[in-house]
């Protein structure tokens, strides 16, 4: 029978364990057994130290997720506030447009006909981060419609500003001279000269010769020369069925085709052709009929 001998030493004395077969077998079996313990113990608390570290950090990026969601929804909040404020806005800047508001359904921007899922959803966060980033994402899509709701709406109303801008600039609303009595109206009245009713189609301002005539409205000279009754005169084509006339001049300022713009110096008054005493005669057309002036001085240029 084989005997295993296991032998320790020291510097006084010899130790010596003589072990048969089963002995051997028992005590490798004993040492196994303790190994594969310590083995088990060992992988065992590790694996749960490493699992409580990850659940810590998994609890650390939940948390940090949770406080970014809430910031987001903040920030949306406010400027779901801020866009409230620029409806207000875009009513009243319509109503001064002239033109009509958006109306409520419209602004309600509904969608509908799918599910939205959300494209930024991960497997790996809680069914409650889910759920906000959806919701977040959903504030966001309401928000950018909003948004570009407002848009389409400011150029509409830009549009319509600047149209009817084009056409407030071709309407004759200043008087064509500063200061002066208006003198012989528009309407019926005896001729100066030879005492005959006729109708007169403008408005005489007395001022004395000299005196600048500014353009009424952006438009293109149209005549400007010596014509019998109406002496040195000027025409002025407007445009939007809009023209002027100013008759009796003493100086011309500018010539045929000439672009001009509102309040632009175009003569001076005199006494020429058809006259009794220094004046401006002053006409207005509109598609042809004529106007009275008096109804179109907005400004007094005073």
């Amino acid at each position: 029978m084989n005997n295993f001998i296991i032998q320790r030493e020291s510097d006084d004395k010899v130790s010596q364990w003589r072990l048969d077969r089963r002995q051997t077998v028992l005590f490798v079996s004993l040492l196994s057994i303790i190994l594969l313990s310590f083995i088990f113990l060992s992988a065992d608390i590790l694996s749960h130290y490493f699992y409580e570290k990850r659940l810590d950090n998994y609890k650390e990026n939940y948390n940090q997720i949770s406080n970014n969601l809430q910031q987001l929804q903040l920030k949306l909040k406010q400027l779901d506030n801020k866009l409230d404020k620029i409806e207000e806005k875009d009513r009243a800047v319509r109503v001064y447009a002239g033109m009509p508001n958006i109306d409520k359904d419209i602004r309600k921007l509904g969608t509908g006909g799918h599910i939205l899922k959300s494209n930024i959803l991960s497997d790996n966060l809680a069914p409650a981060i889910n759920k906000e980033l959806v919701a977040l994402e959903l504030d966001i899509e309401k928000i950018s419609r909003h948004v570009n709701l407002e848009l389409n709406s400011y150029s509409d109303i830009y549009e319509k500003v600047k149209e009817d801008v084009e056409r407030i600039s071709k309407i004759p609303s200043i008087r064509p001279v500063k200061g002066g009595f208006l003198n012989s109206s528009y309407g019926y009245r005896k001729d100066p000269i030879d005492n005959v009713m006729r109708f007169h189609q403008g408005q005489d301002i007395t001022v004395k010769s000299g005196t600048p005539i500014y353009a009424p409205a952006d438009g293109i000279v149209k005549r400007a020369y010596y014509a019998g009754g109406f002496g040195n005169h000027i025409k002025l084509d407007h445009g939007n069925g809009y023209s002027t006339l100013f008759a009796h001049l003493s100086k011309i300022k500018v010539k045929h085709g000439q672009k001009v713009k509102r309040g632009d110096v175009i003569g001076h008054t005199g006494n020429t052709g058809r006259s009794t005493a220094p004046h401006l005669h002053y006409e207005i057309h509109y598609y042809g009929e004529s106007k009275n002036p008096l109804d179109y001085f907005f400004h007094n240029m005073q």
